[in-house]
C-alpha cells in the first residue's frame, strides 16, 4: 500500500470529500483544509509528501499560500487545481515553484497520474542529490570505477569539459556507461543544481518522440487532450541527455538543429517559440559519420553535436578494471540483497578476465549479481558464472541442438536444457532457478511438468 501523505486544500467541501475518498482508496494518507490558513496550520504540525491546492480560494488564494510555504522553507511538491479561467494563474504558480496543475473538472485517474508523476520526479530528485554527494567525494568523475589509462583519460576529459555549455557526443558500445558519463558531466558543471533529463530516442516510437522532446499543445493531435511540456522545457537551466540520438527521424533532426542553433523550441501545434537554456549531451552506438555519408543523419546536426567528442572504451580494452568493478558490484549487491559475499575465487576471476564481455560493464554487473544470488559459498566460484563466461557456448550448441533443424523442436530442447542447468546450479532450488531463468515460479513449475524433468535429482 502507498503510505504517501497528501494535503488537499480546496474551499469546496464536495471536492475535498471526493478527493479524500479517491486518494484513501489508493492507500494515501489524506488531510484536508478549506483555505490557505488552515493549510498552513496543518503543514506546521504534519509532514506531507504532496499538496493538492486550488488556485482560487477566499482569504488566502493559491499563489499566496505557495509564497507562504516558500517563506517557511516547505519543499513539499505542490500540484495546483484550476477551473477554466484560472489557467494563467496556475501557470504563474508553476513559475513560482508548483510542480504541475490540473484543470477542473478532472477525472480521478488524472489526479492519481499526476501524483505518480510527481512521486517519480521526487525519487529522481533524491537520486540526483545522492549522486551530487558522490561527486563531491573523492570521485570527481562521478560513480565510475577504473584505474586503467583509458579510463583515467576519460575522467580527465570529463573534468576538463564539464563546465562548458558546448555539446558533447559520447561514443561507445552498449553497456559502457554513457549515461553515467553524461550525469557526471552535468553534476560536475555549474549546471549541477539544475535538472538532468534523459531521453532514450531509440525506445520512444517515432510518432511520439517529437512530443516527448518539444511538448505539445492541447488538440495538437488526436490523443493530445491536454498540453504537455517537452524535455527541452523541463531541462531548462540544466542538461538534456539524448541517448541513441542516431535513431531520431529526419523531422526531429531538423527541430533539434534549430534548438541547438537558436536556443528555442516550439511545441507541436504551436507557433509560439519558447526560449530554452539547455546543454545537450548526446550518445550513440552508431557510427554517425557513416550515417551522414549514407544520408541517414543530417551533417549540420552531426557537427553541432560533435563539438566535444568523448569515446568510452569497451570493457575488453580495459581488463585491469575488472577486479575493481567486481569488488564494487559485490559491495553494492551485498547491501541491496542483504548478502555477505567475500570476494571472488581466483579461478572465477581468471575466467572473467579471459571473457571478452560483449555487453561490457552492464553484462559484468548482471553476471556478478546473478552469481551472488546463486552461490552457496562465502565467495563467488566459477561454477556460478554464466556458461558463456566459462567458455561453454560452442559445446553447448552441439550438445543441445545436435542435428535438429526444426525451430519449434530445437526451442523445446533448448528450453528443457536451460531449466536443467538452472536447477543444477541452484541445487534444485526452484525459486532461485526461476530468477536465474528470468521467468515466474509458476511458469517454471509448469515447464518442469511439461518436459518431465525430475527436480529431485538435483
Amino acid at each position: 500500500m502507498n503510505t504517501k501523505r497528501v494535503l488537499v486544500v480546496d474551499d469546496e467541501e464536495a471536492m475535498r470529500h471526493m478527493l479524500s475518498l479517491v486518494l484513501k482508496r489508493e492507500g494515501y494518507g489524506v488531510l484536508t483544509a478549506a483555505n490557505g490558513k488552515e493549510a498552513l496550520s496543518l503543514v506546521e504540525s504534519h509532514l506531507f509528501d504532496f499538496i493538492l491546492m486550488d488556485v482560487v480560494m477566499p482569504e488566502m488564494d493559491g499563489l499566496e499560500l505557495l509564497a507562504a510555504l516558500k517563506d517557511r522553507g516547505v519543499e513539499t511538491t505542490v500540484i495546483m487545481m484550476s477551473a477554466y479561467g484560472s489557467l494563467d494563474t496556475a501557470v504563474e504558480a508553476m513559475k513560482r515553484g508548483a510542480y504541475d496543475y490540473i484543470s477542473k473538472p478532472f477525472k480521478p485517474d488524472e489526479i492519481l497520474l499526476a501524483l505518480r508523476k510527481a512521486d517519480e520526479r521526487e525519487t529522481l530528485r533524491k537520486e540526483n542529490a545522492n549522486l551530487r554527494q558522490v561527486v563531491g567525494r573523492d570521485y570527481s568523475f562521478g560513480n565510475m570505477i577504473g584505474k586503467s589509462p583509458k579510463m583515467l583519460q576519460v575522467f580527465e576529459t570529463i573534468k576538463k569539459i564539464s563546465d562548458y555549455k558546448a555539446s558533447v557526443l559520447i561514443l561507445g558500445e552498449s553497456g559502457t556507461g554513457k549515461e553515467m558519463v553524461a550525469r557526471s558531466l552535468h553534476f560536475n558543471s555549474s549546471r549541477g543544481n539544475g535538472p538532468f533529463v534523459a531521453v532514450s530516442c531509440g525506445a520512444i516510437p517515432e510518432t511520439l518522440l517529437e512530443s516527448e522532446l518539444f511538448g505539445h499543445e492541447r488538440g495538437a493531435f488526436t490523443d493530445a487532450k491536454k498540453e504537455k511540456r517537452g524535455s527541452f522545457e523541463i531541462a531548462h537551466g540544466g542538461t538534456l541527455f539524448l541517448d541513441e540520438v542516431g535513431e531520431t527521424s529526419p523531422s526531429a533532426q531538423v527541430k533539434l538543429l534549430r534548438a541547438l542553433q537558436e536556443g528555442e523550441v516550439k511545441r507541436l501545434g504551436s507557433e509560439q517559440p519558447l526560449q530554452v537554456d539547455v546543454r545537450i549531451i548526446a550518445a550513440t552506438i552508431k557510427d554517425l559519420s557513416r550515417a551522414v555519408a549514407e544520408g541517414k543523419f543530417r551533417e549540420d546536426l552531426f557537427y553541432r553535436l560533435n563539438v566535444l567528442p568523448l569515446h568510452l572504451p569497451p570493457l575488453r580494452g580495459r581488463k585491469e578494471d575488472i577486479p575493481l568493478l567486481v569488488e564494487h558490484f559485490i559491495q553494492k549487491y551485498n547491501s541491496l540483497h542483504r548478502l555477505n559475499i567475500h570476494g571472488v575465487s581466483e579461478n572465477a576471476l581468471a575466467r572473467m578476465l579471459e571473457y571478452p564481455w560483449p555487453g561490457n560493464v552492464r553484462e559484468l554487473e548482471n553476471s556478478i549479481e546473478r552469481a551472488m544470488i546463486l552461490t552457496q559459498e562465502p565467495r563467488i566460484e566459477a561454477d556460478c558464472l554464466p556458461s558463456e563466461v566459462l567458455g561453454e557456448r560452442a559445446s553447448w550448441k552441439r550438445e543441445v541442438w545436435g542435428e535438429e533443424i526444426s525451430i519449434k523442436k530445437a526451442n523445446r530442447v533448448m528450453e528443457g536444457e536451460l531449466i536443467r542447468r538452472a536447477l543444477k546450479k541452484t541445487k534444485g532450488n526452484r525459486t532461485q532457478a526461476a530468477k536465474l531463468l528470468e521467468i515466474s515460479h509458476p511458469a517454471l513449475l509448469s515447464k518442469i511438468k511439461e518436459y518431465h524433468i525430475d527436480g529431485s535429482e538435483y
